[in-house]
C-alpha cells in the first residue's frame, strides 16, 4: 500500500508539471494565433474594400440630376443618366473569391483560438 501511494504522489507531481506546462504552451500559441488572425483580418479586409467599385459615382450622379431639377424648377422626374454598372473580369471576381475566402477562415481561426482559450 505504501509503494502505491508513493506512485501515485510521484506520478501526480509528474503529471501536474507536465499539464501545467502543456498548459502554457498552448495558452501563449492561442494568444499568437489570435493577434496574428486579428492583423490578418484587419490587412484583408481593407483590401476587399480596396477592390470594391466607388459608391461615390452613383452618389454625384443622383445629385447632380437633383440639382438640375431644382434649378429648371421641373418637379417632373427625368430619366437617369447613373454611371455605367462596373463589368468584373474573371480574375477579379476570382480574387474577390480568395480574398473574402481568406477572410472567412481567419476569423474562424481566430474564433476557434478564443474557444480554446476560453476552454
Amino acid at each position: 500500500e505504501d509503494l502505491a501511494f508513493k506512485f501515485w504522489f510521484a506520478y501526480k507531481k509528474i503529471s501536474g508539471e507536465y499539464d501545467n506546462n502543456m498548459y502554457e504552451r498552448c495558452n501563449g500559441n492561442m494568444e499568437i494565433l489570435m493577434l496574428f488572425a486579428g492583423l490578418f483580418s484587419a490587412v484583408n479586409t481593407a483590401f476587399i474594400i480596396a477592390m470594391q467599385p466607388n459608391p461615390a459615382d452613383t452618389t454625384n450622379d443622383l445629385l447632380v440630376q437633383f440639382m438640375q431639377n431644382s434649378w429648371n424648377g421641373s418637379s417632373l422626374a427625368q430619366p437617369v443618366a447613373l454611371s455605367a454598372p462596373v463589368a468584373y473580369s474573371s480574375s477579379k471576381i476570382w480574387m474577390q473569391v480568395l480574398a473574402y475566402t481568406s477572410l472567412t477562415f481567419s476569423l474562424l481561426a481566430a474564433f476557434g483560438a478564443v474557444l480554446g482559450k476560453q476552454w
